[in-house]
Parts: C-alpha cells; sequence; structure tokens
C-alpha cells in the first residue's frame, strides 16, 4: 500500500532546467555576444503569419521564420535573461514569456531579428504559461496559482491581481472570466483542486472563484471556444474533457474521449476550426473531431520524434513545440494523413571550443565542426561545418587543420585553409572514446577513456598513425603537452605525468593522486591546473601542481568551487574554469591563495573554454557560444553564497535522458537529506544522495547503468518535507 502511494503521490512532469537557479548574475564578468546553432529545449510555440516565436527553456525566446515550412531558419533571439522559459504569448509589437525562474518577461519584437527586453515582473514562485487579455497577463503558477499582471504600459509591469489555487499549469482567458487548469495537491491519499477552476476576472485587482469543475487526475491544459471548456486531463482514466460553461458557476460535462491507454494522457490544447489537437509526452498528438461537443472522435494522429509539449496551428501546418527535438512543422491539411514536411533540429550540443586568428572552432556533440567568424564579438556567425564521423567532444587548431576527437569517431583531422568550407580529410579509430586532445609538434595526444593516452603521428594529415600509447589504468578525461611531458587526468589516478621524448614509447614518470575524480588539466609553466569533483558532483575542486620535477609533483594550492570543472583555461594571473551553470575567474597570482575574483551565471551548462589573444573568453555552453570579458578588479569580492529560501527539489536535467541526468535540490539549512530512486512497482533502486548537508544548493548525478528503458520517480526526503518527481530513461 505504502508504495502505491508512492506512486500516486508522484506530481506532474514539469520541464525545467537545473542550471538555470542562478539566472545570469554576474560578478567582473559580462557577456559581449553568443550565437545558437540551435534551440535548446522547445517548451511552447505561438505562430503569427510567417513566424514562429518559441519558449526555448535556456535559450529563452527563439524567433523562427516560417515562410518556407520545409525549411525553417532562426530570424532572431534573446536570452540575456533566460532561466527557463516555458510560456509564451503574443500580442500585437511585444511577446510574453513565462519563465520559471524569471517570472514575467516582456520582449519588443518590431524588429524580429533582434528582440528586446523592455520590461519584466517577477512572479514568487514558477511561472509556467501565459495568456494575454487586454491590458493584463494572466501567469499560471506552478506554485501559486494565478497572477495577474497589468501591462498597459510595457516597461513596467506591475501584478495587481492574485489568486491563491495551488499548482497551475495553464490558464485560458474569455471574456470577464479566467478558466485555469488545476494540477492539484497530494493529501491525504487524494489530489485537492485538480481540474477547471472558474475565475471571474471583472475586477483583476480582486479575482473570485465562481465555479469549479473536479477531473478525475490532473488538469495539465486548458482551452476555451465558445460555450465549452477543453480539458487535458491526466489521471486514472485520461483523456479529452469537453465541458460546458454556458452557466460559469455551474460547468458540466458533455463529452469525454479517453486517451487511458498512452504512457503520461494529454497534456497539451489547441483548437483550431472543428478540431482539436491534444499533445501526448512521447507519443506525438492526436486529432479530435470535436464538430459535436457531445460526441468528440478521432479523427487522425502523428507521432514525433521527441516529447510534444506543446502544439499550434496555423492554416494548413501544426507547428509542435518537441522537447529536445524541437520545432516539428506538420501538414495538417488531412487530418486522417499527418505528414512532417520541416523541422528545426535541436540535437547535439556545443562541447569543446579553440580559438585561432579570426574564428572560433566548435566540436558539435551531434557530429560535427563548426566554424564561427569573430571579428565583430557582439555578432560572431557561424560560416562554416564539416560533419564528423563521431560526437565531436574537443578541438585543436594547428597550422592549416582542426584535429577533432570524436568519441567512439576516434580522431578526425580537418582541413580549414578555407573556414568557411572546412573538408575532412584524415581520420583513425583510437579503441574506445577520444575525449580530448592536444598537439605538440608532429603529434596528437588524445585522453581515450577506456584506452588511456594515444600518441599519433600527423605529419601526414591525411594519414595518421598511432605510433605509441600506454593505459594509466583509469578513466583518461584530458591531456595537456609541455616540452617531453604529457600530463594526463586520470579518473580514479588524479595527475599522471608521462615521458614522451620518445613518442613511440611513453613512460609513466610521476603521479599525483587527488583521491577525487580527475577531469581536465592545463598548464602554466611550471604548474598543472587539475580539476576533480566528487562522485555526485557535488563540488569541485581546482589543484595547482607545481611540476618543477616532474618525478615529483607537488601541490602549491587548490580553491573548491561550487560544483564540478567542465573545463580549464589559464592565461596569465587568472584561470578561467567552466563550471556546472557558471564561468568562474580565479586569481593566480599568489598560487598557494587563489582567490574568486568573477563569476557569471550562464544560460546553459558550459562544457568548453578557450580565451583568445586578446582576453575574449569563448564559451560552448551546449546550446551556444557565449563571449564574454573578464574586467580585471581592483579588489577582491567574495560572491555571496546561494542560499534558497525553501526546501525545493528542481527538474532534474536533461530529462527524459540516456545516460545521465543531474538532480538539483536546494536546503535553506543545515539538515538531513534522503535521495532516492524507486521503478514503477514502487521498488527503491538506488539511493542516490543521503546525510547531512549544509545550506545551499546540491547536486547528485543519476547514472543510467544497468537500468531498463522506462519510468522512474525520484523521491527527496528533508525537514519534514517530501518531494517527488518523474524521471524518463531513454535509451
Amino acid at each position: 500500500m505504502r508504495n502505491t502511494i508512492l506512486i500516486l503521490g508522484i506530481i506532474s512532469f514539469l520541464f525545467t532546467t537545473n542550471a538555470d537557479i542562478f539566472a545570469q548574475d554576474n560578478l567582473n564578468i559580462e557577456q559581449i555576444g553568443t550565437i545558437y546553432n540551435r534551440l535548446d529545449y522547445a517548451a511552447e510555440v505561438v505562430v503569427v503569419g510567417d513566424i514562429g516565436y518559441v519558449a526555448a527553456g535556456r535559450s529563452g525566446l527563439q524567433i523562427v521564420d516560417l515562410s518556407d515550412p520545409e525549411n525553417p531558419e532562426i530570424l532572431g533571439y534573446n536570452n540575456a535573461n533566460a532561466g527557463s522559459a516555458s510560456g509564451i504569448a503574443v500580442s500585437g509589437d511585444y511577446v510574453y514569456i513565462a519563465d520559471i525562474f524569471a517570472g514575467l518577461q516582456i520582449f519588443s519584437v518590431l524588429d524580429p531579428e533582434h528582440p528586446e527586453e523592455v520590461g519584466s515582473c517577477d512572479t514568487p514562485d514558477k511561472a509556467r504559461k501565459v495568456k494575454i487579455s487586454g491590458d493584463y497577463a494572466y501567469v499560471a503558477d506552478l506554485e501559486s496559482g494565478l497572477h495577474i499582471i497589468f501591462i498597459g504600459d510595457p516597461e513596467n509591469p506591475v501584478e495587481v491581481g492574485h489568486y491563491e489555487i495551488g499548482p497551475i499549469t495553464n490558464v485560458a482567458v474569455s471574456g470577464d472570466y479566467a478558466y485555469t487548469a488545476g494540477e492539484g495537491v497530494w493529501e491525504r491519499g487524494m489530489y485537492v483542486g485538480k481540474g477547471l477552476h472558474i475565475i471571474s476576472v471583472v475586477d483583476p485587482e480582486n479575482p473570485t472563484e465562481i465555479g469549479y469543475f473536479e477531473t478525475t487526475g490532473a488538469a495539465n491544459d486548458v482551452e476555451v471556444s465558445g460555450d465549452y471548456a477543453y480539458v487535458a486531463d491526466e489521471g486514472w482514466i485520461s483523456g479529452l474533457r469537453i465541458i460546458s460553461i454556458e452557466d460559469p458557476e455551474n460547468p458540466v460535462e458533455v463529452g469525454f474521449h479517453e486517451m487511458r491507454n498512452h504512457t503520461y494522457g494529454p497534456y497539451g490544447i489547441e483548437l483550431s476550426d472543428d478540431f482539436a489537437y491534444v499533445t501526448l509526452l512521447h507519443e506525438g498528438f492526436k486529432v479530435i473531431s470535436i464538430a459535436d461537443p457531445e460526441n468528440p472522435e478521432i479523427a487522425g494522429y502523428h507521432r514525433t520524434p521527441g516529447s510534444a509539449w506543446d502544439v499550434t496551428v496555423s492554416g494548413d501546418f501544426g507547428y509542435v513545440a518537441d522537447g529536445y527535438y524541437g520545432l516539428r512543422i506538420v501538414s495538417v491539411a488531412d487530418p486522417e494523413d499527418i505528414v512532417e514536411v520541416g523541422y528545426y533540429d535541436t540535437d547535439g550540443w556545443d562541447e569543446g571550443i579553440t580559438v585561432s586568428g579570426d574564428y572560433a572552432y566548435v566540436a558539435d556533440m551531434s557530429g560535427c565542426l563548426c566554424v564561427l567568424l569573430i571579428t565583430d564579438p557582439e555578432r560572431p556567425v557561424e560560416v562554416g561545418y564539416c560533419d564528423t564521423p563521431g560526437r565531436a567532444q574537443d578541438v585543436e587548431v594547428s597550422d592549416e587543420f582542426a584535429y577533432v576527437a570524436c568519441g567512439d569517431g576516434g580522431l578526425s583531422i580537418i582541413s580549414i585553409v578555407d573556414p568557411e568550407h572546412p573538408e575532412l580529410i584524415g581520420s583513425m579509430d583510437t579503441e574506445g572514446n577520444a575525449i580530448d586532445i592536444t598537439i605538440s609538434g608532429d603529434h596528437a595526444y588524445i585522453a581515450d577513456n577506456t584506452g588511456g593516452l594515444r600518441i599519433i603521428l600527423i605529419s601526414d594529415p591525411v594519414n595518421p598513425i598511432e605510433v605509441g600509447g600506454i593505459d594509466i589504468e583509469a578513466n583518461t578525461r584530458g591531456v595537456t603537452v609541455s616540452d617531453n611531458y604529457a600530463y594526463v587526468a586520470g579518473h580514479a589516478r588524479g595527475l599522471v605525468i608521462i615521458s614522451v621524448q620518445d613518442p613511440e614509447n611513453p613512460v609513466e614518470v610521476g603521479n599525483f593522486d587527488t583521491e577525487k575524480n580527475a577531469s581536465e588539466v592545463a598548464i602554466s609553466g611550471d604548474n598543472v591546473f587539475l580539476s576533480c569533483y566528487t562522485q555526485l558532483y557535488e563540488e569541485g575542486c581546482l589543484h595547482i601542481i607545481s611540476v618543477a620535477n616532474p618525478e615529483q609533483p607537488e601541490e602549491v594550492g587548490q580553491y573548491v568551487t561550487l560544483s564540478g570543472i567542465k573545463d580549464i583555461s589559464v592565461s596569465g594571473d587568472y584561470a578561467y574554469v567552466a563550471e556546472r551553470g557558471r564561468l568562474t575567474a580565479i586569481s593566480i597570482a599568489d598560487l598557494e591563495n587563489p582567490e574568486e575574483v568573477g563569476y557569471y551565471d550562464t544560460p546553459g551548462r558550459p562544457e568548453g573554454i578557450a580565451v583568445s589573444e586578446d582576453g575574449l573568453i569563448y564559451l560552448a555552453d551546449r546550446s551556444n557560444v557565449g563571449i564574454y570579458r573578464f574586467t580585471n578588479p581592483e579588489g577582491v569580492n567574495d560572491p555571496a553564497i546561494f542560499i534558497p529560501k525553501k526546501f525545493k527539489l528542481f527538474e532534474a536535467y536533461p530529462n527524459p535522458f540516456n545516460s545521465t541526468t543531474t538532480i538539483t535540490y536546494g536546503l535553506p539549512s543545515k539538515t538531513t537529506v534522503s535521495l532516492q530512486l524507486y521503478d514503477l512497482s514502487g521498488r527503491m533502486v538506488e539511493v542516490l544522495d543521503g546525510g547531512n548537508r549544509q545550506a545551499g544548493i546540491h547536486q547528485a548525478i543519476l547514472n543510467a547503468g544497468d537500468l531498463s528503458t522506462g519510468l522512474y520517480f525520484l523521491r527527496l526526503d528533508a525537514m519534514d518535507q517530501m518531494f517527488t518527481q518523474k524521471v524518463m530513461l531513454i535509451r
């Protein structure tokens, strides 16, 4: 019985991201440019004419040219203050974004190529969706109900009304009424407050509930047309519920179309002519004929490759916000024969980066090398790309060639004589996954996570030859070379120092064990900078190790970071580290006492970092490349540690996932926690975290390992409270 209650108590699956907890806070580092290769996550889309406006998670507002449905193109974007853009509405020359962490954001789109944020109004909890009616924005909040914001002056929006009904997932406005979809709160073995709430907004400053219809499960969405409200009900008997609102004080269900066989039940609704388009997570959408509201009938079905969060219809086309698979465009001219005609895909992310001359070269996990022209850092432009045989994870440039570590695709060598037309000219497979690469002389040194250090002769780039290698008996993560030594980050061994005086016979000569997982390595003079992290990514550490005598490395200083470090770049007296959701500048003028002197909380999750000769910092941030400038401060300021006001479990990211996902939670004070994973039967599968934890933000990693594809539940206990959450593993 206890297991059954646990499963019943899981809250509805919501899209947010753990990296967005900090928004875009910064100190002594400013962003001066950015370029996007794709959307981060398509959560909701609105189409006006030939332009699509997308709420895209950490990518904020994305504007897409749809004039050619088969070849949609990004027209403009704005992510300057993006937290997790989840909902969107368009009215006149303005776009309104409901952002999970940033509240209501208002953008002028008079120039769609350069949308400008003109106003914002922070809501107290999680703004998920927004609708506009007259001079008011109606915001559905995942924790605190309906917020009504006056937008008569878009540059100075002000909240004027609030109706507390617990978590709501969406809102529709018609005439003098707001119709909210209530998710409900789990209390004493049942959901309370779920269903359709009808609220009079004749006086927006004093909203009043006048009617209510209880659904069997969580009401995920609501749309209104004429005398009917259409509700997406996800429960034991899931389906589209059609409710007569002719008498708003006494709503009555008049029609129902069951969808109980689907994994999640209905999620979103779009009404067009005599059809309701109903999205189903991981299953696409169904088209329901509502010509006769009392007898709705299935008219068509289309399966999308990802998670169909939202759909909108304009003319003969349907536009689906399909999560990590981006914007999908389908022909709905014949509802019985729906065909995808175009898409703007979001697969892959920017992983590694290097800068050479006027160009930045980006290793993209979707399997390509992207070339960016950066002569104007405020307006970088993608000018070329080259497909790679595997998932590009790191890149180095030497002379007229780019050398790419391509995971299970090994080494790729790309001619960049013409940066606008890079050409793959040579490749070589390595034993396992090529993760990191550095070039020294005529050799490429590759950190292969299962094959150790691989040394490849590249004097003939068309025909690279492996001439040496050494197994360091650890998951090899990073490598750099200086003089006749290779410095390798061994996952379980710390820093491993290898003599490569004879590349055909590399010999291990030294080792510094950090007792943590080593991941990245950089060198400056006689000092190596090694990043490590704890098993659960709770914190990271930058170790500064003297290698004046490579056979006897000695630690001279260290700096503890907020989370695991993904990459390091050293320039002058500063080390720049890419953390999870953060770019950090650390002064190393005094090696024994490194100090944080600047940071920028990035919109995505930094993976790769490079510093150009002019001091600009280029950050591969999964969904974008950000260009930053560090301003040397007159003094050192210690940034305040982020302490949440209350105990929270943020949504796991990514979700769905296929290898690992990160679970983030916040504690207002020191306490004991327990984070566990359960399967569908209610059986506890794994303990992910536990014990005494300090106040602040904490993270745990869920590794898919041998887990089977399917739905799992997270349970977090602390401070006499319990949070639960769904996570989906897809292989």
